[in-house]
């Protein structure tokens, strides 16, 4: 197996099939389609307000699915397929453009959308790039389409490590039997699980239940759930895409730390929840999470000082010539 430092990884986002599954996922099988999401605009001033909170409930943190795909080493290819002029999806394209993912467009062809073309194209492009890029050590697919598993098999078989990252529910077991390693979207570092959670609780709308006994359990889980946006140093969520504000008050400190809290989270869910971890690879990891990241413009001289300013989240200790750091077991990501 090729050492960390030496990783080089391809990200490949089957954006349809993450967005529709998670959608699916907390609202019910063929929700989707059942809410018009595919054509909703919720900037519209006659969008339904109920379909509105739905759907931002249902926002994937695609930050996470980054970070996590960046703790393998350093992405030499990521890419998103869709048809980025639907709303939906164009709702998504500054977070993944501050990411620097590549977004791959599909114009739709057919009325069944660009589903298959986004299968067909994401499997051409990955096979091009294992011969393309010889150096290419691991792929990652974001997708839970059984479509995928022979595209699984044969990056395999051209000796990459495959990992697959999905949402419950939504996707085939013989796809996550095919890859090397097999994440769930819900147990990634930094992803909110309450809506999950609270989404698993009720009935779908297409499942027979008594309706009055869940309705507390649906309004809490109708609430637009926060999400842990790191690290973006010099972008906001709610902006408009290409319009930065110089004048919005945000803390990079406060971001840095919970870059510092992600890449911990990331480093304890790869082995032991108590392991003490090399602060070297914990920095080398935040840096492939955000190569802006310096700990020198917020104010301290090495990263020893930064990790030291924040002994109510993290442990420190030394071993030797090496200094070892955790997070502590109460620590929870700031606010």
């Amino acid at each position: 197996m090729t050492e960390p430092n030496d990783a080089r990884v391809g990200l490949y986002i089957d954006f349809d099939n993450i967005v529709i599954s998670r959608y699916q996922q907390l609202h019910g099988r063929n929700a989707f389609q059942r809410d018009g999401i595919r054509d909703f605009d919720r900037s519209s001033r006659d969008a339904d307000p109920e379909i509105s909170t739905k759907l931002t409930a249902a926002t994937v943190d695609f930050n996470a699915i980054i970070d996590f795909a960046a703790s393998f080493g350093t992405l030499v290819v990521n890419r998103a397929y869709a048809d980025w002029s639907v709303p939906v999806n164009a709702s998504y394209q500054r977070q993944l453009m501050s990411r620097a993912v590549d977004l791959t467009q599909l114009f739709t062809t057919t009325t069944r959308g660009t589903k298959n073309g986004a299968d067909i194209r994401l499997a051409v492009d990955v096979v091009e790039d294992l011969f393309r890029l010889p150096d290419l050590t691991h792929v990652i697919i974001v997708a839970g389409d059984s479509d995928y598993i022979a595209l699984a098999q044969k990056s395999k078989r051209l000796g990459r490590f495959v990992v697959g990252i999905g949402v419950a529910g939504s996707t085939s077991t013989s796809l996550a039997a095919a890859c090397d390693e097999f994440e769930d979207y819900d147990s990634l570092p930094g992803v909110d699980r309450s809506t999950a959670a609270a989404a698993a609780e009720r009935p779908s709308p297409d499942r027979k239940s008594p309706a009055p006994a869940e309705a507390p359990s649906g309004q809490a889980s109708d609430k637009p759930r926060k999400l842990t946006t790191i690290p973006m140093f010099s972008h906001t969520e709610d902006a408009q895409l290409d319009e930065l504000d110089p004048a919005e008050d945000i803390d990079p400190l406060t971001l840095a730390t919970e870059l510092l809290v992600r890449a911990l989270q990331i480093g304890h869910a790869k082995g032991d929840a108590d392991e003490w971890l090399n602060t070297g690879t914990i920095k080398n990891q935040m840096r492939r999470m955000d190569p802006s990241f310096n700990e020198k413009p917020l104010g301290f001289r090495s990263f020893t000082d930064f990790l030291s300013s924040h002994a109510d989240l993290v442990e420190l200790k030394e071993d030797g010539p090496h200094r070892l750091i955790r997070l502590r077991p109460e620590a929870d990501t700031p606010r």
